[in-house]
């Protein structure tokens, strides 16, 4: 009810508003150059399991020149790659809101059976429909400017004409890193460890282009390349300060989410009022995060992969916790489904909570796999 809070929620609309009525204006201006395949966005809504397991096609061809030994390394590394990037979509899209803010916020609000309209109204139209037009406007346009095309001036000299940047240091050094990974990975432990610094250098050079131009499709793209996607609408320059206000925006909405949560499920477990002193300070207990970037040398943008894939991982837990509480009577009282309705609950439930947990364990498994 305070002014202040009015006019946060008022400037962060409008900072995210920005970005995606530009990206919108982006996806709106590839169609109209003829640059957008229309089917292929379409069928991309329809869930394809097949990238958990094996590369995207845009990657065969490449893959189809490269050795066995080296084709299995860089096969496992882009399935990895890509599971990460799935499971930390899925992840952001199915994990705090609904699972914790969206329904407690319904509690506060004292809202039950007689408002069920009007929080199906509120969810479609406050969370889901925006989600939506959102993250699609977003993959479109970086999709149509990142998906297999490498970045420039890595595997190959930068062409004369471009007016692309030429790639900066960070991309250089992920860009050897992955070059460095591979040779280890097709090399004895003794022949490897045996390599000195410059043989190592000269080893990197002396790979096939195609595996230099794999390395360079797979490098992740920083902000100032995320803002390149708006060039086609606004131009290199103020891409940057667009891409950058909503971004900013998406920061500080993803801030507050975050901390609200923290708040009232610290203050719950403590047993102490959700309002005042005693629930601000809980609300700094996700704060610690702005650490992130001071210990982890792939901070900043990548931070949200490793951050989502660990919330996947423990999804189960909110699936597995919603299925108990919609079967206990002592809980639900007269509000606890019952013949058919309580059937379909429980099964949709459970296909969720499977889901959620073959996912959680297959991400557990890719990522100690190379311990075990």
């Amino acid at each position: 009810g305070h002014w202040g809070i009015k006019a946060y929620e008022i400037l962060i609309k409008l900072m995210v508003a920005c970005i995606v009525i530009c990206f919108a204006a982006v996806a709106v201006a590839l169609t109209v150059s003829g640059n957008l395949p229309w089917g292929e966005v379409f069928a991309g809504f329809i869930p394809n399991p097949s990238i958990l397991f094996q590369p995207a096609p845009a990657f065969e061809s490449m893959l189809g020149e490269v050795g066995d030994s080296a084709g299995g390394y860089w096969r496992d590394l882009i399935v990895s790659t890509q599971f990460d990037n799935v499971a930390t979509a899925a992840a952001t899209a199915v994990g705090i809101n609904m699972t914790f803010l969206f329904p407690y916020s319904l509690l506060r609000k004292r809202w039950g059976k007689l408002h069920r309209n009007l929080t199906i109204f509120d969810l479609a139209t406050g969370m889901f429909i925006p989600f939506l037009l959102a993250t699609s406007f977003v993959v479109i346009a970086a999709a149509n400017r990142f998906h297999n095309q490498p970045v420039l001036g890595l595997a190959q000299p930068m062409p004369a004409d471009s007016q692309i940047a030429p790639p900066t240091d960070k991309e250089m050094s992920e860009y050897r890193g992955l070059l460095k990974a591979r040779l280890k990975a097709t090399m004895t432990p003794d022949v490897f460890a045996a390599l000195d610094d410059a043989t190592l250098a000269l080893s990197i050079d002396e790979l096939p282009l195609v595996e230099k131009q794999i390395a360079a499709n797979l490098v992740s793209r920083d902000a100032n390349r995320l803002a390149g996607a708006l060039a086609p609408l606004t131009g290199n320059s103020i891409a940057n300060i667009v891409f950058g206000i909503g971004v900013l925006g998406m920061a500080l909405s993803t801030i507050t989410v975050l901390m609200l949560m923290s708040g009232f499920a610290l203050t719950e477990m403590l047993g102490l009022p959700n309002e005042g002193w005693p629930f601000k300070l809980c609300c700094l207990a996700s704060a610690t995060g702005a650490l992130g970037p001071f210990f982890w040398s792939k901070a900043s943008f990548a931070l949200a992969v490793p951050t989502s894939v660990f919330g996947l991982i423990v999804l189960p837990i909110a699936y597995i916790t919603f299925a108990l509480m919609m079967n206990s009577r002592s809980l639900m009282g007269s509000a606890m489904p019952k013949g058919t309705s309580r059937l379909v609950w429980n099964t949709l439930l459970i296909i969720a909570a499977s889901i959620a947990t073959i996912s959680s364990l297959y991400i557990v498994y890719l990522k100690l796999k190379g311990w075990l």
